[in-house]
């Protein structure tokens, strides 16, 4: 027991720290503010005032047009080079050392002017200059030595454009076919050129006079009330104060102690819950697929809100978080399902701005979702707890409204439409099912639904190859339903295992006298060949189960409605044959186990009544009220029952149950009077 004790103690340390550590990961690690203000439209959040000090910074619009109108004064520095020009005016001597062909040598001179003079304008490089005519830069400034000259763009030249300013002079236009032979371009490259440096000092100087706050908000002023239109001047202060507060996030001890709080708050709702199972829901810590499924719940929708909150375009009221109760309610109980709930609405709370409305909203709508889904058999069960969910949100939400606002027109209405796709979100919770099922290994009544259908393969099968048997789990499964019903257990799941409990039968069928007609087969047998084949209907069930893939809740019924009892009949017939020799009883006794659930109570009640009940001879209220207390008053002698969780209250209320449905069942009929003849 120590040792178990232990064993417990980590299996619930490791799901929390589990839980806690995936949890705290996925949440925002700042204080930063992820609400959403829109312009023109109410603040639908609570009121707001200032926890401290911040500037109100202008839009980016109008810094933009503070930086362009700053911008226009904005004159980049270029170098001037005077050696270009040298070497060019050079070069084109050495080329033309021995004049130009077909031009007097008048020319060399006139062309070196020209050159002169377009270099003393100064050349940029046409990339450059393209850049600074896109940018509507209106002048520059030309560094020559220690002076700076300012200039206009249009007085400049590109290479392109020194180029055609050559051909200006008339004389050189007038034999420009002539000089164009020369390549005269190869004489011009750019002899301004940019000064980084000089232009980046120069524009940051201007950048640096253009304040980016209009203002300050002092801390516990009043920024605006809850249902309050949002004007463009308090929606600067409140995308004021989100800036500000990102800035303030940065620093590192800020955010470790923002960390520190959330491991400490998340860890705290974790521990309590789990306190709760290990106190009132224990055995849950035994099926390792329920306590996965609570926990996963959790971390599940409190990573998609933490997803959510990141991204102010998705609101949090999308996620249908109603959910959860009904997951948990469909496969487990309310109570689990409700304190389930709360624990992941109180993690998820702690990531909104202004938690209060969600906390409350988010609580009605799980109190609703587990009230109206007790059960889940038809899938309009469900559609009607979307629109009771939906409902009571909307109202949830009217009453804050009202609450909080002046007037009926304040109350901006699309908000709803959050609410209403949260209920139609809600309807997805069907198709889910199926996967939660199939993940975890629950089984839903929907599924004892579909297999206690008598169209299904294995029970058609039955009804045509054992008729009898067939006809024996349909009124066990009547019996032991109303049974269930009666004590407040599953009726659904005895009814579906009742139907199933007797398909091993379907190896041996005519071994079984239900499905006999004058032949005995026994006869042939000896009184432990027969024991052994009626007994092996269970395991050739359980068999069978497996092959047909059928829920471990239904093998359980197959294994247990005998339980550790006996083939009586062949195991009396054989004491009585062999008096003096000592009986083997494991030759004559089920592989059990004894029922362990009070459903599988219900079923061997039910089904050991229904057999005997077949071999009354007369079926009169005495000798029905008779077979039930004797057969069931033996089954508790001989401890049936001593592992399963049922009540003598619950039996005796099973022994009524039981008497007065077969007393229905083999009423005496009134004998019609016949007819007489008139002569």
């Amino acid at each position: 027991m120590k040792e178990l004790h232990w064993r417990d103690i980590l299996i619930r340390t490791i799901l929390i720290i589990t839980t806690v550590t995936i949890v705290v990961w996925s949440m925002p690690h700042d204080s930063r503010s992820y609400f959403h203000a829109e312009q023109g439209k109410p603040w639908k959040y609570a009121d707001f005032t200032a926890p401290f000090d911040f500037p109100i910074y202008k839009s980016e619009s109008v810094i933009r047009e503070e930086r362009d109108s700053a911008m226009k004064q904005y004159e980049p520095y270029y170098k001037y080079n005077q050696l270009v020009e040298q070497e060019m005016v050079q070069r084109f001597y050495r080329d033309y050392a021995d004049g130009i062909p077909d031009l007097p040598a008048k020319f060399k001179g006139i062309i070196s002017n020209r050159l002169h003079e377009i270099y003393q304008q100064g050349v940029i490089d046409q990339k450059d200059y393209a850049g600074l005519v896109s940018d509507t830069t209106s002048t520059i400034r030309i560094v020559n030595d220690k002076q700076a000259t300012s200039i206009s763009v249009v007085d400049v030249y590109s290479p392109k454009m020194a180029y055609e300013e050559l051909f200006e002079d008339e004389e050189l236009a007038a034999v420009r076919s002539i000089l164009q032979k020369c390549d005269l371009n190869e004489y011009i490259t750019p002899n301004l050129t940019y000064d980084r440096e000089r232009s980046e000092a120069s524009k940051n100087d201007l950048l640096a006079g253009i304040a980016l706050a209009s203002g300050v908000v002092q801390k516990g002023q009043k920024i605006i009330d809850r249902g309050d239109i949002v004007t463009e001047k308090t929606y600067r202060i409140i995308e004021s104060f989100k800036k500000e507060n990102e800035l303030r996030n940065e620093d590192v001890k800020q955010n470790h102690l923002s960390l520190f709080g959330q491991i400490l708050y998340v860890t705290i709702l974790v521990l309590s819950f789990t306190i709760y199972l290990s106190l009132y829901r224990k055995d849950y810590f035994q099926k390792p697929r329920s306590t996965t499924m609570l926990y996963a719940m959790i971390i599940i929708f409190s990573v998609l809100t933490a997803l959510f909150m990141r991204n102010t375009f998705v609101h949090v009221y999308l996620l249908p978080y109603a959910m959860v109760p009904i997951f948990i309610r469909v496969f487990m109980d309310s109570r689990t399902a409700f304190m389930t709930h709360i624990t992941m609405v109180l993690i998820c709370a702690v990531m909104l701005q202004h938690p209060f409305e969600f906390i409350v909203m988010e609580t009605v709508a799980g109190l609703v979702a587990i009230s109206s889904l007790r059960e889940l058999s038809q899938r309009s069960q469900l559609f009607k707890t979307a629109i009771f969910v939906t409902v009571s949100c909307i109202a949830v939400n009217i009453a804050f409204d009202w609450i909080h606002s002046d007037g009926v027109t304040q109350i901006d209405y699309s908000y709803y439409n959050y609410l209403v796709a949260n209920g139609i979100a809600l309807l997805f919770a069907y198709p889910l099912l199926y996967i939660i099922e199939k993940t975890f290994g629950f089984t839903s009544d929907i599924t004892l639904i579909e297999l206690s259908n008598t169209n299904n393969e294995l029970l058609r099968k039955m009804s045509e190859v054992a008729p009898g048997t067939f006809n024996h789990s349909i009124q066990v499964a009547n019996l032991a339903g109303e049974i269930a019903n009666k004590i407040g257990a599953k009726a659904q799941l005895v009814r579906t295992g009742a139907l199933y409990h007797d398909i091993g039968k379907l190896s041996n069928p005519i071994y079984y006298t239900e499905n006999q007609s004058g032949i005995n087969p026994h006869e042939m047998l000896s009184d432990i060949e027969s024991a052994q084949i009626i007994i092996s209907h269970v395991t050739e069930g359980l068999k069978m189960a497996d092959k047909y893939d059928l829920p471990s809740v239904i093998r359980y019924f197959i294994a247990t409605h005998h339980g550790l009892g006996k083939a009586k009949y062949f195991y009396v017939h054989y004491h009585n044959e062999h008096p003096d020799e000592p009986v083997d009883d494991l030759l004559f006794t089920y592989p059990g186990p004894n029922p362990f659930t009070r459903e599988q109570a219900c079923l061997m009640m039910a089904d050991t009544v229904e057999a005997a009940s077949r071999s009354l001879p007369d079926y009169t209220e005495q000798s029905i009220r008779d077979l039930v207390e004797r057969l069931i008053d033996g089954q508790v002698a001989d401890g049936y029952f001593r592992e399963c969780p049922i009540t003598f209250r619950d039996i005796q209320y099973a022994k009524t149950v039981l008497i007065e449905k077969l007393k229905t069942i083999y009423h005496t009929r009134v004998n019609y009077p016949s007819e007489k003849k008139s002569v």
